[in-house]
């Protein structure tokens, strides 16, 4: 009989995040889970360049040294959110492995690239209301997904945020 093929789990560390990893153990435990962070080379290098507006804060003299060492510092970040996403998966109920992967072009690509290529049967991902100008210029990771995965998505919406169309808490009187 063949394995059940597992969902994978898009991890960030949020607590929306991790809202959307208990629900995928509620949901489909004990299957086995992809436990997805997604990362950014080359932050160290952008950080350190000049800002060719020169509106910005004034840099330091580029050392690429330095710029190694704050991309190490964000790959080390990014080992141990995903740590974390598996020991929660764990405690959930599911069998999570964790999952690195390198942003090469943009975080929803990354997310949809990544559960093609280990045939996930599903992605779990968690979202957060985005309004105004953030909405527009960089959308919601969420419908994104929706939008290139090869398969379902559950995106579960922290529960901080009423449903649309529900009553707020101070129209509740919370």
């Amino acid at each position: 009989m063949e394995r059940a093929r597992p969902i994978v789990i898009a991890y960030d560390g949020s607590p929306v995040a991790a809202e959307a990893t208990r629900h995928a153990g509620e949901l489909f435990a004990p299957r086995d889970a992809l436990v997805l962070t997604v990362w950014e080379p080359g932050l160290g290098e952008l950080m350190l360049l000049p800002d060719p507006t020169g509106i910005g804060t004034a840099t330091l003299p580029y050392n690429p040294s330095v710029a190694r060492e704050i991309d190490q510092e964000i790959e080390d970040e990014a080992h141990a959110i995903v740590r974390n996403g598996v020991q929660l998966a764990r405690a959930v109920g599911l069998a999570p492995q964790e999952l690195l992967v390198r942003d090469e072009s943009d975080v929803v690509e990354a997310i949809a690239q990544a559960a093609r290529h280990h045939r996930a049967a599903a992605i779990v991902v968690g979202s957060t209301r985005v309004h105004g100008l953030r909405a527009r210029l960089l959308g919601s990771t969420a419908a994104g997904v929706l939008r290139h995965a090869h398969c379902p998505v559950l995106v579960v919406r922290h529960t901080d945020e009423p449903a649309p169309g529900a009553p707020s808490a101070t129209e509740r009187g919370d």
